[in-house]
């Protein structure tokens, strides 16, 4: 049996083939009556829209690239996840590609991987640089999560030197002095860690402890047994702390194992703190403490603001636009984030 087609719908609901299409495409000024006539008529005949077509119509593919550094970080994967259900409400379809944190593999989708087939482009870099983003003609339109690197581009993120001052800031009022920085870095910069490290020097600044450089401990990735040995070494150099602010929940989940390892209670001797509220974290022994980022609204807003680009790219026949006319003016939004307690630091889980 041939698919229905749009005229096919118009002709069993008694109505132009226009007025199916503005039914469709919920246009306000179709009648309620009409709507549900029309409605019926695409449920009994099994009409599907052709979304393909609907995108190309208007010079699109309907295809969105989402390009994150690692696909098995939960915080990525997790976060994709809330993307793609994202572009789905809105009959996109999520390309996702993996950067490795490699800065020719993250100018390449920016540059809309050498093709025409991505609309626009949701980019979490680590490598480029606020050059590589200065200059974005005939790119596709991009939305950066992460730290701000250029301020001429969309971007979403939460507030991660806040969020780090908070939770250094507990692990201050559970009585510990001796505070270390795991994936911290001792140096200026535009990025996440250097952003969460400003925060836990704000706080130790607050208390009046004495910042340590020495307490601040690079990691060379951000993943479970780069924490594992950055604690086991300290701890086998004599270093004594008695509070881990670990960077991401994957280096907090590498510590708890090397401080089980070294025979260290947590948290009575040491509590630990992680950031990103992977599901990881909620199955751990003990159970862990963490800043959560709210996913869901990073991946909403994220995703709103890379399809008004893409509106504003493309005029009503499929024409590019031109960039900068009538353009809004880039978006820099923060989203919420919380600090969420739980066994590591004798806190609790206060959802």
């Amino acid at each position: 049996m041939a698919r229905p087609r749009i005229k096919d719908v118009a002709r069993h609901a008694g109505v132009s083939e226009k007025t199916v299409s503005n039914v469709i495409n919920d246009y306000a000024h179709v009648s309620d009556r009409t709507r549900r006539v029309v409605r019926d008529s695409i449920e009994q005949l099994g009409y599907r829209v052709n979304l393909a077509g609907r995108h190309l119509r208007k010079g699109r593919t309907g295809i969105i690239a989402l390009v994150v550094p690692e696909l098995d970080i939960p915080y990525f994967a997790e976060l994709a996840r809330h993307v793609i259900r994202e572009a789905e409400e809105r009959s996109l379809t999520v390309l996702i590609h993996q950067s490795g944190a490699d800065r020719a593999h993250e100018l390449a989708a920016l540059a809309g991987f050498g093709s025409t087939f991505v609309d626009g482009i949701i980019l979490s870099p680590l490598a480029l640089t606020a050059d590589d983003l200065r200059d974005r003609s005939g790119f596709p339109p991009t939305v950066l999560l992460g730290e701000l690197l250029e301020e001429g581009a969309d971007h979403v993120a939460i507030d991660n030197e806040r969020a780090a001052r908070e939770a250094t800031r507990h692990l201050i009022g559970l009585g510990r002095r001796t505070v270390l920085a795991v994936g911290g870095v001792d140096a200026p910069g535009l990025g996440t860690a250097e952003a969460r490290t400003r925060g836990y020097r704000a706080a130790l600044a607050e208390a009046g402890i004495a910042y340590d450089a020495s307490l601040v401990v690079p990691v060379d990735s951000f993943r479970m047994p780069a924490g594992a040995r950055a604690v086991a070494r300290l701890l086998h150099d004599g270093v004594r702390p008695d509070a881990l602010l670990c960077l991401n929940d994957q280096l907090a989940l590498g510590a708890l194992r090397a401080l089980h390892e070294h025979g260290v209670d947590v948290p009575g001797e040491v509590a630990v703190i992680g950031f990103d509220d992977v599901e990881g974290g909620r199955f751990s022994v003990p159970t862990l403490s963490t800043v959560a980022p709210d996913k869901a609204a990073v991946a909403k807003v994220a995703v709103e603001l890379l399809q008004r680009r893409i509106e504003d790219a493309t005029d009503a026949d499929g024409v590019r636009a031109d960039a900068e006319s009538g353009a809004q003016s880039p978006q820099d939004r923060i989203v919420a984030h919380r600090l969420v307690l739980r066994e590591s630091t004798e806190g609790h889980d206060r959802r």
